[in-house]
């Protein structure tokens, strides 16, 4: 995202205008040509994301994100197994009319690497959490080096 863009963290900017703001770095990571497209993919992710993170997280997330975006990670029941991202990525290309793999990995990708700055903002460590809940491959659809478990499970770079 460029500064014009930059979320603001600042506790007294309504939820309301950091939904915007979301919705806007959306926009501008995807190349959307509208911001009702930004918005669309971002729905769709998020409701894909709010399914597979649980537990203290799940609700950790929810408060770290606008009041818009928590209604619908909250939303979502829990999934009934975890997906490898790619079953993801293809999970989400399943909700988008005429989405491919690749455009639906686009639309993730968007979407996750511009949360993932608005929650490390706000609460450094969460998306770090959240990840540890996923199966391996989610790390870089949030923008960031996948990191490998050691066998004392403490993580390591994989790149």
């Amino acid at each position: 995202m460029s500064a014009a863009t930059t979320l603001d963290p600042n506790p007294t900017t309504t939820s309301a205008a950091r939904w915007s703001q979301l919705i806007d770095g959306v926009r501008e990571s995807g190349q959307y040509p509208t911001r009702a497209e930004a918005e669309r993919v971002t729905r769709v992710v998020l409701s894909a994301l709010g399914g597979h993170v649980v537990g203290d997280e799940r609700v950790d997330l929810a408060r770290a994100l606008p009041e818009e975006a928590a209604r619908v990670v909250a939303g979502q029941i829990p999934a009934t197994r975890p997906l490898t991202a790619a079953e993801f990525v293809d999970s989400v290309a399943a909700r988008i009319p005429g989405a491919t793999p690749a455009t639906a990995r686009w639309d993730v990708s968007s979407v996750l690497s511009v949360l993932g700055e608005l929650i490390e903002e706000s609460d450094a460590g969460l998306i770090d959490r959240v990840l540890a809940q996923l199966p391996t491959g989610y790390a870089l659809l949030f923008g960031r080096a996948e990191l490998a478990r050691s066998s004392r499970g403490e993580a390591e770079s994989s790149v």
